[in-house]
């Protein structure tokens, strides 16, 4: 929910509460004494980014074993030797193929 900022006209008070938009327009209705004050908006920068906890990663983990192909299964998957042998098998005949050796 929003916070809004109000002034009460009879005392000058200026005070913060929070309410949905429903009770905003019957809160202004019921108090002809208050009224809305226009503030700037409060927004959280992106800094930081995203953080991996354990729990992520473990979800990241099992989509990667549902979709063994997938890009995501290259970075996060669990990989056994047998498993990893074999993609360089077939990373290196891919590579033959196209003429890169």
């Amino acid at each position: 929910m929003p916070i809004y900022t109000f002034e009460d006209t009879k005392t000058g008070k200026v005070f913060d509460d929070m309410m949905s938009m429903d009770e905003l327009d019957k809160y202004l209705k019921k108090n002809k004494h208050i009224r809305q004050l226009i503030t700037s908006i409060n927004i959280v920068s992106g800094q930081g980014g995203m953080k991996n906890d354990s729990g992520w990663k473990d979800n990241l983990s099992r989509i990667a074993e549902a979709h063994p192909q997938s890009n995501l299964a290259q970075r996060y998957g669990k990989k056994s030797t047998k498993a990893i042998k074999t993609q360089q098998v077939i990373n290196k005949h891919r590579r033959r193929q196209r003429g890169l050796k």
